[in-house]
């Protein structure tokens, strides 16, 4: 695999986003997680998995030079559904998923963590969803996990600003578990992992199987708004003047058009 190292022991498989810079979520990365995750489904070996991510950050976000070449209109809506696809895929996995974020955890790389059954982060990491900031929206799911996690209240302030908060932050509102000196993350990470692993994947499964229920009614028709909205703003002047700007480390300026 080009860009997801893969390490097994005792029962946890290690999963290391490894995409130079900042693990940025390429549609090859996207793709990536796709067809290890369906391979690891059915691994007898594996039986809780964590996520982490290679050098300096978890993962800082989506790839957004490569969307910006995306040429029609039909193309963000079907990236969107995509993106959405693979995290309902992790959120909805028989087996345990950890997130063990460091860094940070930005647009793309916060929806993927929040697609995890569990987050455990870096006490300094950065998490939040930036997208207005470029003009744009997210578009996996974040609009819909992100006020389930934290409350409408919190998220609307996060997503408007689109200021991140830190790791303990985040642990004091609800979206991650709990946090750790960077330096000892990791370590923690793979201890709780490995108790899981200890415990009947038979049971695990069910418990998984019955957060499930646990969803708003409304979640799937929320989803399905968030991708079309995706299109709408994505392809708008805005978002152009937005990416632009982010690409020339500049202020941007909207017109609302």
């Amino acid at each position: 695999m080009a860009y997801v190292q893969m390490n097994k022991n005792q029962h946890v498989t290690t999963l290391t986003l490894n995409k130079p810079k900042a693990n940025a979520l390429s549609t090859a990365l996207l793709k990536e997680l796709w067809n290890t995750f369906s391979l690891l489904e059915t691994d007898d070996e594996t039986r809780v998995i964590v996520l982490r991510g290679e050098g300096k950050f978890f993962c800082a976000g989506a790839d957004i030079k490569e969307f910006t070449s995306l040429q029609k209109s039909e193309d963000y809506e079907s990236l969107a559904r995509f993106g959405q696809k693979l995290m309902n895929k992790i959120e909805t996995y028989p087996k345990p998923v950890i997130a063990a974020i460091h860094g940070a955890a930005l647009g793309g790389g916060l929806e993927l963590a929040m697609g995890c059954h569990m987050r455990f982060v870096a006490a300094e990491a950065r998490l939040g969803l930036p997208e207005l900031t470029l003009g744009i929206i997210p578009g996996f799911a974040g609009t819909q996990r992100l006020p389930r996690l934290v409350g409408v209240g919190k998220a609307c302030e996060m997503m408007l600003t689109g200021e991140s908060i830190s790791g303990s932050e985040a642990v004091r509102i609800g979206l991650a578990n709990e946090a750790f000196e960077e330096n000892e993350l990791f370590q923690k990470v793979a201890k709780l992992a490995g108790q899981m692993a200890r415990k009947s994947p038979m049971t695990i499964k069910a418990i998984l199987h019955l957060l499930q229920y646990a969803k708003d009614a409304r979640y799937e028709e929320g989803i399905e708004e968030e991708a079309r909205k995706f299109k709408e703003v994505f392809g708008s002047e805005d978002a152009s003047e937005g990416i632009a700007a982010f690409l020339e480390k500049r202020k941007p300026f909207f017109q609302d058009k």
